[in-house]
């Protein structure tokens, strides 16, 4: 009887801290978890950006591609062209277009915030060819965040290394 008595006691005084415990912990978590939804919220904002350019290069939208884009974007293409300005970069990725028909597709792995307003979204990039081959590269992203709006400051595309 003396034993059931001190296992009652132990039993009580250990969910007593359990409880404690479990309070403490969902305090500290709720408040990281309440910057999660913050930074979700940007993530967001940059997957719809990626989505918008793959978009605006499917059609050909220079109306698009000029909203989303900042003036000092650079970009460095696959074939080692390296694009300096909007105006530069609407026409190669115009003319790329044009002469690498296809269905583009770009896949975001992962965004990288480098502070509020900046960062960097890696994807995939595939471009499906009509003849059923597929060329699939890499695409980084550097995005930056002006009046409240996310914009592409610079793209690099890449194609992976052949072992």
């Amino acid at each position: 009887m003396g034993i059931d008595f001190i296992s009652k006691l132990e039993i009580n005084f250990f969910m007593k801290n359990c409880i404690l415990i479990s309070l403490f912990f969902s305090s500290f978590f709720g408040k990281i978890l309440g910057q999660e939804i913050a930074k979700t919220k940007d993530e967001k904002a940059i997957y719809a950006l990626i989505d918008q350019y793959s978009l605006a290069r499917e059609k050909q939208d220079t109306v698009l591609l000029k909203s989303i884009l900042t003036e000092e974007i650079d970009q460095l293409v696959s074939n080692g062209e390296w694009r300096f300005g909007k105006n530069a970069a609407l026409k190669g990725m115009m003319q790329s277009s044009t002469n690498n028909t296809g269905n583009r597709m770009l896949i975001v792995e992962k965004v990288r915030f480098l502070n509020k307003s900046a960062a960097i979204a890696d994807a995939r990039y595939e471009i499906k060819n009509a003849d059923g081959t597929a060329r699939k590269m890499w695409s980084t992203f550097i995005v930056v965040k002006t009046k409240g709006i996310w914009k592409i400051s610079g793209i690099r595309n890449m194609l992976p290394a052949k072992l």
